[in-house]
């Protein structure tokens, strides 16, 4: 909402307790990491969110707060998913396609669709579509995970060296706020000082893009 916020009481929004924010992102676990995607991807300015299978290996509880995070959105949300009962929790409008490149804009959810006659077409041995009322094989096509993307060699022995990377990164950052935190601290040279200074916020920015750059190959 263009309001600044302390982060920990940001981060509180998404279940995280303040103990939990200082912990190091490598030991967060599997719905803890989907809860800082969502975080940072809600914290950058934007009037419009494109999303695609946003459900896919979310726990009960981050599925919750997406829910509710999608509802106060204050923009435009363009999004794609086989989960109807999100469909109809979140959405306000679906573009349904008929298969023969008309698209058609319907108010309200997936079930909302449905009531009004709407059908699933599946594919006939000819490759022409044809009405089917819900046909079976379509409905579990539709709610099976979308399988996950195989990163290359050298993109996947990235992903594998940045926890070990944002770890050391965390840990050095620790030990400065530590020494900055002692009371004789800013009494010494102050070329030491400003040089500390800087090389904390180079720090600072160096994790930040490593922690980007995992959440981004890991959503992937």
């Amino acid at each position: 909402n263009g309001k600044e916020r302390h982060v920990i009481s940001y981060l509180g929004d998404f279940l995280f307790s303040p103990k939990r924010v200082r912990s190091p992102v490598s030991s967060l676990s599997g719905g803890e990491r989907n809860r800082l995607l969502l975080a940072r991807l809600f914290s950058k300015p934007s009037n419009m969110l494109v999303l695609d299978e946003p459900t896919n290996d979310l726990d009960i509880e981050t599925l919750e707060l997406l829910e509710e995070m999608l509802a106060n959105y204050p923009g435009t949300v363009l999004l794609v998913s086989h989960d109807r009962a999100f469909l109809d929790r979140v959405v306000t409008s679906c573009l349904v396609f008929d298969g023969q490149g008309e698209i058609t804009d319907s108010v309200g959810g997936y079930s909302d669709w449905v009531r009004r006659g709407g059908q699933l077409q599946a594919p006939t041995a000819q490759g022409h579509n044809k009405p089917t009322g819900m046909a079976a094989t379509p409905v579990k096509a539709a709610v099976k995970a979308k399988p996950a993307k195989k990163l290359s060699y050298k993109v996947q022995r990235e992903l594998d060296q940045l926890p070990a990377q944002v770890e050391t990164m965390e840990a050095e950052i620790a030990a400065l706020q530590e020494e900055m935190g002692q009371a004789d601290f800013y009494t010494q040279d102050q070329t030491k000082v400003s040089a500390k200074l800087a090389h904390m916020e180079s720090l600072e920015a160096a994790l930040e893009q490593a922690m980007d750059r995992w959440l981004e190959l890991e959503a992937d």
